[in-house]
């Protein structure tokens, strides 16, 4: 064990064995540039926008509080890039487009929600571990 490592009740036991350097280790393994882009805040709020039903690029920007325009292109090409999610455009003037979930983009969402539910679950816990922290750090002078 490295020094200053816990090895507390509270210590998650398979953090040694995981193996997460390993992931820009491999050739052509690109699992953290993958978890990257799906598992960034505007990434997630798409998916779960796009669970229900297929969503034009305004009402997207319109549910995702705080997000630009340049930002909400930018996230939806990455997951349109990545399988998560497709474009359809409609020749309209002004043109239609609409994005949807594909199949890969639904089997992503038990995880996405699972997560949603653990975080609600954990939620007062995670305030309560955050007002101890600030505590102790303006105790400490740390701020």
């Amino acid at each position: 064990m490295e020094e200053g490592t816990s090895n507390s009740p509270g210590n998650c036991k398979l953090t040694g064995d995981y193996g997460v350097l390993q992931w820009d280790g491999r050739e052509g393994c690109e699992v953290r540039q993958i978890l990257d882009r799906i598992a960034d805040k505007w990434s997630l709020l798409v998916i779960a926008l796009l669970e229900k039903r297929t969503l034009r690029f305004s009402e997207l920007r319109r549910n995702i509080d705080g997000i630009s325009k340049r930002m909400l292109t930018t996230t939806v090409r990455h997951l349109e890039r990545d399988g998560i999610i497709e474009r359809t455009v409609y020749p309209t003037v002004p043109p239609k487009v609409e994005y949807a979930l594909t199949p890969l983009g639904c089997s992503l969402l038990m995880t996405v929600q699972a997560l949603v539910d653990w975080t609600e679950t954990h939620q007062a816990n995670i305030i309560e571990a955050r007002m101890r922290y600030d505590a102790r750090a303006l105790e400490d002078g740390d701020v």
